[in-house]
């Protein structure tokens, strides 16, 4: 029994219903608007650049680019997700014009077409970002997070380990080729060291060994056939067998270990792991840690510099910790076509001799504290008596006074090389005696008289750095970092939930960051607009209650 009194709304799905351009229906502030008219703005040539020509027509290169970004915006890392949305989500059915590239076109666009469009067009738009006045290039706030590698977690390789068993072959190998070296007499089939006895095998050495004891191998079994004494025949056959069983030892197992031990270390560089599912990755400790066991995971470390929450640069590094990653970073700054920043602002973790003399070098402006620089302005610190920094130092003498008034001297210099080959300079200060001292034990733990190592060139770049940051512009700029790239990082991770990379290799992993920075960016442009429209709204309601008081003022009710 239907209600007669309830009235509804008309209600036909079989109605044509007008505007059938559905663009009005995307507000003005939205995202996509954004991400279209960026988009729009960049040079078409840098588009088409990827293209050769000739075959199907393919999708237009801004289209794909415009659905993709935006798709990051909305968390839609899957190309099938990507896909699907083109026939379901209203504002991607807008930037793609209602066409619908499946999610292989998707795949293919994203990996490897933009692997060449990615950086000039992160360029082109930070550039329009200058000349729009979002961003200034004053300030540069640079930190590094580490983001998971798509890749099994559990298929590491450690650089110790294939060293060791690389050691190990070796030692079976020199045995073996004493061994083909006295057996073979002719020059031609002799396996040569050229390099004295310490000369380690390769790869090649053994292919070669290989073809030589076949070789000897089928000769023997030649010798084999054509022998008719039973006698020297079995003996004959036992030395076929050794030869068989030694080029089978060499080809099946000693040559692909070898191959592979050397592949390996070639794949590591520099770095101490890498997993088998993308070799780019190098396992690091990272913050996530699903096992709650500080347990590495195969990742990269994404160094990203901002203003005003705005990401202006960004880098993929295989290397686990911050510091060796800022002169990197910075190389890849001044090659670009932007305005270099005026000031560097990094955490502590950027503190270190070489990149404190890189920036001294380059003459830049930058707030970097060393990692013990707040411990030494608390009061225990300078409280201290066997801290070095609260001694008494004579200059003109170049010697230290220590607590017990005795007399630490310039020695000698010294000369230091990291694991990295970075070579660092010391002096070598010694204490004249510390025999009877009832001070050592809390002075030194060595045997010996109290040393102290001082490198000059980290002390002058430690106290030029304190020096900048103890002014009241330094420390205001400083502080701002925390709420600068750490508020980003945070978005990126927290709000948007990209936590672990979709795309495997050095190549793509920078594609992907590229997309996430862009989508980030248009994402903080378009909450930008959105709070300067709600700002010009109440200052227009604000106007015209005021004169709307005027008018009303002067009537008596």
């Amino acid at each position: 029994m239907s209600n007669s009194i309830a009235t509804f709304i008309h209600y036909n799905m079989d109605q044509l219903v007008l505007p059938m351009d559905f663009s009005d229906l995307i507000p003005e502030d939205h995202v996509a608007r954004v991400v279209n008219d960026m988009v729009e703005m960049v040079d078409e040539d840098l588009f088409y650049a990827p293209y050769k020509g000739g075959g199907r027509s393919a999708y237009h290169p801004k289209m794909m680019t415009k659905i993709i970004l935006y798709a990051y915006t909305q968390k839609l890392y899957s190309c099938r997700d990507i896909a699907k949305s083109l026939r379901e989500h209203l504002p991607m059915m807008w930037l793609a014009a209602r066409q619908t590239p499946d999610f292989r076109t998707i795949n293919r666009f994203r990996s490897e077409r933009m692997k060449d469009i990615i950086e000039p067009l992160f360029t082109s738009l930070i550039q329009l970002l200058l000349d729009q006045n979002y961003i200034t290039m004053d300030n540069y706030f640079l930190d590094g997070t580490k983001i998971e590698a798509n890749a099994n977690r559990y298929t590491f390789v450690w650089k110790k380990s294939v060293q060791k068993y690389k050691e190990r072959l070796q030692d079976k190998l020199e045995e073996l080729f004493a061994h083909i070296e006295e057996t073979i007499d002719s020059d031609n089939q002799q396996v040569e060291n050229d390099q004295g006895e310490n000369k380690r095998v390769t790869s090649e050495q053994l292919r070669e060994a290989v073809t030589q004891v076949e070789k000897q191998a089928n000769q023997a079994e030649q010798a084999l056939h054509d022998e008719q004494d039973p006698v020297l025949k079995k003996e004959k056959k036992a030395e076929a067998r050794h030869w068989r069983q030694l080029h089978k030892k060499l080809n099946t197992d000693y040559l692909p270990r070898l191959e592979r031990y050397e592949n390996q270390l070639a794949t590591f560089g520099d770095r101490n792991s890498f997993s088998k599912t993308d070799r780019d990755a190098t396992f690091m400790r990272m913050k996530e840690d699903h096992m709650k066991n500080g347990q590495l995971k195969p990742g990269y470390n994404v160094q990203a510099g901002t203003e005003n929450q705005f990401i202006v640069g960004y880098s993929i590094h295989q290397r686990p910790t911050d510091t060796r990653c800022l002169i990197p970073h910075l190389r890849m700054l001044e090659e670009r076509q932007l305005p270099f920043p005026k000031k560097l602002i990094a955490d502590a973790g950027y503190g270190s001799e070489p990149n404190y003399l890189y920036i001294a070098e380059n003459e830049w402006d930058a707030l970097i504290p060393y990692h013990t620089m707040r411990k030494e302005e608390s009061r225990v610190y300078r409280n201290d008596p066997w801290k070095v920094q609260n001694w008494t130092y004579l200059e003109h003498d170049d010697t230290y006074i220590c607590p017990n008034n005795r007399r630490v001297t310039f020695r000698y210099y010294r000369k230091r090389t990291d694991a990295y080959g970075y070579e660092r300079d010391f002096k070598i200060y010694e204490c004249e005696d510390c025999t009877g001292c009832p001070f050592k034990t809390d002075c030194t733990k060595a045997k010996g008289n109290r040393q102290i190592h001082y490198n000059p060139v980290y002390e002058e770049g430690k106290s030029k750095m304190k020096r900048a940051l103890d002014t009241e512009e330094g420390a205001k700029t400083y502080r701002k970092r925390k709420t600068e790239v750490e508020s980003v990082f945070g978005h990126i991770k927290g709000n948007r939930s990209f936590r672990r990379f979709h795309l495997r290799g050095l190549d793509k992993v920078n594609i992907e960051f590229g997309l996430i920075a862009i989508a980030h960016n248009f994402l903080k442009q378009a909450k930008t607009i959105r709070l300067f429209q709600e700002e010009i709204n109440r200052s227009s309601e604000t106007k015209s209650l005021k004169r709307l008081i005027n008018v009303t003022s002067g009537f008596s009710f």
